[in-house]
Formats: C-alpha cells, sequence, structure tokens
C-alpha cells in the first residue's frame, strides 16, 4: 500500500488530489483538495509555498503548455486511478498571470489553430477510412464467403481509432493474419450466436465461449470459400484459440 501512498518521481513539481482524507501536517488543515509529500508527509499549497498558483484541467492542451511558458512556478496535478493502478494527469498548477498571458496568447492565434485541428481531423478520417477498406480486403482475402457489407462492418468496428481493438493494435495496423481473424471470430461471436445472451444471464464467460465454439467455427467454415459452401481456407482452423483473447 505504501507503493500507492507517493506518485511516482518526476522532473515537475507534484501535487496530489487524494482519494481519502487528509489534513497538512504542518498547519493540521483539512481535508485537503489538494496536497504536496514531503517525505512522506502531507503538506497544504499554503504550507508547500504553492498557494499562490491557480488550478488549470487538463483538456485543452496549448493553454496548458503556454501556462507553463508563461509560469516561472508551476506544478503537475495528479489523482491516482484505482482500477488502472498508476497516477494520471489532471491538470496543472500555474501562476495566475502566467495564465492570464497564456489566454490572450492562445486567443490571438484560435483561429489558425481551428483549421489546423480541422485539417488534421480530415487527414485522420481519410487515414482510418483508408485502413479500414484495406483491412476489409483482407477480411475477404481469408474469408471469401463473408458479405462485403460484413466484412466492412468488421473492419470499420475493429480499427476504430482510440479504442484498443484488435485492429488498433501493432498486429492489426500490420495486417497480420492472426489480427484479421481475431476482428472476425469476435464479431461472429457477438452477431451470430447466442454468446451475448449466455453472458447476460450469468454464464461464465470461458464457459459462453465454449458452448458457442461450434457455430463460430461453423460459420468460418461457411465464410472460407466463395460461395460459402465446401471446403474452408483453413483459416478457421488455425484461430478460434487465438481469439480467446479478443
Amino acid at each position: 500500500m505504501e507503493s500507492r501512498a507517493t506518485p511516482p518521481l518526476r522532473a515537475a513539481l507534484l501535487v496530489v488530489q487524494p482519494l481519502r482524507r487528509r489534513h497538512c501536517a504542518e498547519c493540521r488543515r483539512g481535508p485537503l483538495a489538494l496536497l504536496v509529500l514531503e517525505e512522506g508527509a502531507p503538506r497544504c499549497l499554503d504550507c508547500a509555498d504553492l498557494g499562490h498558483l491557480v488550478f488549470l484541467p487538463r483538456g485543452d492542451t496549448a493553454l496548458t503548455r503556454r501556462s507553463r511558458e508563461e509560469s516561472g512556478l508551476w506544478a503537475v496535478v495528479v489523482r491516482f486511478n484505482r482500477r488502472k493502478g498508476r497516477y494520471e494527469r489532471q491538470g496543472v498548477l500555474v501562476e495566475e498571470a502566467g495564465l492570464a498571458r497564456a489566454e490572450v496568447r492562445c486567443l490571438a492565434d484560435a483561429e489558425g489553430r481551428r483549421r489546423r485541428r480541422v485539417r488534421d481531423a480530415r487527414r485522420r478520417a481519410a487515414e482510418d477510412l483508408r485502413f479500414a477498406e484495406t483491412f476489409a480486403r483482407e477480411i475477404r482475402r481469408l474469408f471469401p464467403g463473408c458479405p462485403a457489407d460484413r466484412a466492412e462492418a468488421v473492419a470499420g468496428h475493429a480499427s476504430v481509432r482510440g479504442s484498443g481493438r484488435v485492429g488498433r493494435s501493432a498486429a492489426g495496423r500490420a495486417l497480420s493474419e492472426a489480427a484479421v481473424i481475431s476482428a472476425v471470430v469476435a464479431s461472429v461471436r457477438h452477431v451470430d450466436t447466442s454468446y451475448d445472451a449466455l453472458l447476460m444471464s450469468g454464464v461464465a464467460r470461458r464457459e459462453a465461449r465454449r458452448r458457442i465454439a461450434g457455430a463460430v467455427e461453423a460459420r468460418l467454415r461457411e465464410w472460407g470459400t466463395e460461395a460459402g459452401t465446401g471446403g474452408g481456407t483453413g483459416a478457421e482452423t488455425r484461430d478460434c484459440a487465438g481469439a480467446e483473447s479478443v
């Protein structure tokens, strides 16, 4: 538990948003919304000589960067995420005058930055569309019996930017056969079998997968040829187990 009490050391000053009620070890004020850990003991911002700083929440990258540039003293605010088991940035503390100067700078070039964001968004959207199309073609190569619209749907779902799905993994971006098959298996599992209903009824995930494994294999075998009948590509025998991680 002690390893969670102190955030990892960084070059910048660190201020913590505590998860439980803490009081300043020096002036005894509290509970503290923000604190600094000095030799393992909590200090309020005033006792840590940071009380004159103002909090800027995360979200505006340009304003945060410029506020740091305009402040002679600043600190990073972090909070422990119990689910992920790590500290995460919540924002920064900066000098009020520095924040004001940063806001003026941001207002001066706001239109240019807005246009750049629009261009970047369009570029990313075009890249994502091209990748999804390539992913869908690879699905059709491995499973020629898969309907084109279904291949497009699987590819679109698997390759959403920032989703953490298999299409955005290193293997997925490289269009590895295992990653493509895993995406197809995951889709078949949720769309073409009773897997979701089993989970909703309380069946454990591994048991639910065991029960629908035959249906998944049958669908992959059906899609393994142009006509959807006869022999398959062999892809289905190389995975279902490999798709267990999806």
